[in-house]
């Protein structure tokens, strides 16, 4: 079995279904994953900001690192699968919290949240299920074999979304 491992801004897929997809210590980024029953295939992506206008060479060199242009990455790499965006897929997005507890007047995690589920509406794309908001980080696994996806927080509280 292979640990793929997702870092901030980067994204993986995968069809093989001994691979475990997993990223770490989701704060205000959002993990979206993408599963694909039909092929069996599965991708993930570490959002960090909502939007590439402020650093259009970095949306570029790291596209995951941006919902405008992480999303349209991941399809790609799921393409390579034969993916198909409009037969089923099941989307999940993880994270998006305010993990300073206080008054945070960027609320980047809400803007993640809500330029990606933007993205989705605008392809005409259900999101699945979900687990953002709140004030924890989250660390996110999907296991290929069976399209689970385990979440654990920083307080040490595990569940499945």
């Amino acid at each position: 079995m292979a640990k793929l491992i997702v870092g901030i801004g980067e994204a993986v897929a995968s069809k093989n279904p001994d691979d475990e997809i997993k990223t770490f210590a989701l704060g205000s980024c959002v993990a979206v994953i993408i599963l694909d029953p039909k092929t069996r295939a599965g991708a993930m992506v570490h959002i960090a900001l909502p939007d590439s206008k402020i650093d259009p060479v970095k949306g570029q060199q790291l596209p995951g690192y941006f919902a405008d242009t992480g999303l349209p990455y991941l399809f790609k790499l799921l393409n390579k699968f034969d993916a198909n965006p409009h037969a089923g897929l099941i989307i999940k997005l993880i994270g998006g919290a305010n993990v300073l507890q206080q008054q945070d007047h960027f609320q980047i995690g809400k803007r993640n949240v809500t330029a990606i589920k933007k993205i989705f509406w605008d392809m005409n794309l259900p999101i699945t299920a979900e687990d953002v908001g709140e004030n924890h980080s989250r660390t996110v696994t999907v296991e290929l074999k069976t399209g689970k996806v385990f979440v654990s927080s920083s307080d040490g509280r595990e569940w499945r979304v």
